[in-house]
């Protein structure tokens, strides 16, 4: 019967932070061709909260929730077309993020140091496949499309990876006391 009962809590914490995801990521400023969303920096606080698995999860369901059309995306849009437009790239990137960003938060327990270096890494590795699929779907070489998807959110990334790294720590801890997800600090 716990069991159950903890598999139900995997999937409702999976749930809302897919939902979670599902507000924030259409909240966006348009600048060119990339818009500033606030997709990573919820995909950053579902890591911290559930951890690499869940966490991927549950962007993988705002993904699925996105494609068969409900818009969630930045700028209120949805639709398979969206990940063949211009940003389809971070859209998958947002995968890879997650997974290295949750290793290196489960693995070092949410310590403030590794965790910020996962999502350095991980955004690193979403922003090379986003800047990929850019440059291929706008016909720019490679240098144009970081300079247009990556240069001018590097600081804007850097701040909501600090504040992932301090409200995601102490979101686990309270969650935590409140016997609601395991503790691993």
């Amino acid at each position: 019967m716990e069991r159950k009962k903890t598999k139900v809590y995997e999937m409702a914490f999976i749930a809302l932070m897919a939902a979670v995801t599902c507000i924030m990521g259409p909240l966006s400023i348009p600048i060119g061709i990339v818009p500033i969303s606030l997709t990573n920096l919820a995909v950053y606080l579902a890591i911290y909260v559930l951890g690499c698995k869940r966490g991927t999860l549950s962007y993988i369901v705002y993904l699925l929730i996105g494609l068969v059309g409900v818009p969630v995306f930045s700028g209120f849009t949805g639709g398979v077309g969206k990940l063949f437009g211009p940003t389809g790239g971070y859209l998958i990137g947002f995968i890879f993020m997650a997974l290295i960003c949750g290793w290196f938060i489960d693995k070092f327990s949410c310590k403030l140091v590794p965790s910020f270096i996962g999502m350095v890494l991980g955004t690193i590795v979403c922003y090379a496949f986003g800047t990929g699929w850019l440059a291929y779907q706008a016909s720019m070489s490679f240098y144009a499309a970081l300079a247009a998807g990556v240069l001018p959110f590097i600081p804007g990334d850097l701040a909501k990876m600090v504040i992932a790294a301090v409200a995601g720590a102490q979101i686990r801890r309270r969650l935590a006391q409140a016997n609601l997800v395991e503790n691993r600090q």
